[in-house]
């Protein structure tokens, strides 16, 4: 049988480019790749696969002949174009939370619950959002030993979980502090230093951390904490899960960071916790707080695993472990995840 024929919609997109880069770059399975865009894109010419492909308008017609997609775009693109693929005969693979919480979708990380890909009613299968992602390939495998009753999250998100124009702004912002010493040691003067020009991003990101992130929900909750309640509670299927999180955006480019707080069903151990995780898949253990050695994003841009150390049992209750993660939010926390799904999917076309 013909290899699979592929389509990436958003392909111009910061994670539509990660994609083709890793396409590029893995076992090849696929037979044609077709890249889909906004008409303002449709004409540029992108290289995967050491080809050069050019992008297409996303019209329903672009659809024809495809058997999966790969979808990078806004939720509510999502939500139009998602179907339109699917009555194609495509299965979609969406980055976006527009599915995420539907009953009838699969919401998938492949190291923890691809057995969850066979049941998939409206032919969509959901990514996990980036910070869950990067938290779940470490909470995964304790649970697996330990029984997961309770976490306590805060999250550090990178300035990319925005976009591109987060990124840009950053960078700007940073060119606009850089070689003022006096900046951060009176109220205000970072806010006059940054200017109007905040980006997508509700203060200055330079010389700060912002404690928010995402759109505001009822008792003033952010979407983005709302997504680690319930994105976890589905991917484990432990719908009783308690979850509080508090998402703070911090002045990093790559790299989304999660201080957890775990509590079991039983007594853990830090040695034990490092055990089931030094053979878990997707994970890196960094962990030799002696040595100065932690799990951090400048060290983590640009992998695939989840670093995972600082572990410690809770001081207070036997049954809790402490420690931090930090992975890519742009390639396992979207790209990555997306075409491992897609790869699966492939696999069951053979």
């Amino acid at each position: 049988m013909a290899q699979p024929t592929l389509a990436v919609v958003g392909a111009t997109g910061s994670v539509g480019t990660v994609m083709l880069e890793l396409l590029s770059s893995r076992r090849n399975v696929w037979g044609e790749i077709r890249l889909l865009a906004t008409a303002r894109s449709a004409g540029k010419e992108l290289s995967c696969r050491g080809e050069r492909l050019t992008v297409r308008e996303l019209t329903p017609e672009a659809f024809d002949g495809v058997d999966v997609a790969m979808f990078d775009v806004p939720d509510d693109v999502s939500r139009e174009w998602a179907p339109i693929a699917t009555a194609r005969g495509v299965t979609v693979v969406d980055n976006s939370a527009a599915f995420r919480m539907d009953p009838d979708v699969p919401l998938v990380v492949p190291e923890v619950n691809k057995d969850a890909l066979r049941d998939r009613p409206r032919n969509i299968v959901s990514n996990a959002n980036c910070t869950v992602m990067a938290m779940m390939m470490a909470i995964a495998p304790l649970h697996r030993e330990y029984g997961l009753r309770e976490l306590v999250l805060a999250s550090y998100q990178a300035a990319s979980g925005a976009g591109q124009v987060g990124v840009d702004t950053l960078h700007d912002q940073l060119s606009k502090v850089a070689g003022d010493r006096s900046l951060g040691s009176r109220p205000g003067n970072v806010r006059q230093a940054v200017g109007d020009d905040l980006g997508p991003f509700s203060a200055p990101l330079a010389l700060n951390v912002v404690p928010w992130s995402g759109a505001l929900e009822p008792l003033g909750w952010s979407s983005e904490e709302l997504k680690l309640r319930n994105e976890s509670r589905k991917i484990l299927e432990l719908q009783a899960l308690k979850v509080s999180a508090t998402c703070v955006r911090v002045p990093v480019v790559t790299g989304h960071s999660i201080a957890v707080h775990a509590v079991f069903g039983s007594e853990v151990t830090a040695d034990g916790a490092r055990q089931a995780l030094r053979g878990a898949p997707g994970v890196i253990l960094v962990d030799d707080p002696e040595a100065g050695e932690f799990p951090m994003p400048i060290d983590a841009v640009g992998t695939d695993p989840s670093w995972v150390g600082r572990i410690r049992r809770a001081m207070d209750d036997p049954r809790a472990l402490d420690l931090f993660v930090t992975g890519d939010n742009m390639r396992k926390g979207a790209a990555l995840n997306t075409l491992q799904i897609a790869e699966l999917i492939a696999a069951e076309m053979k």
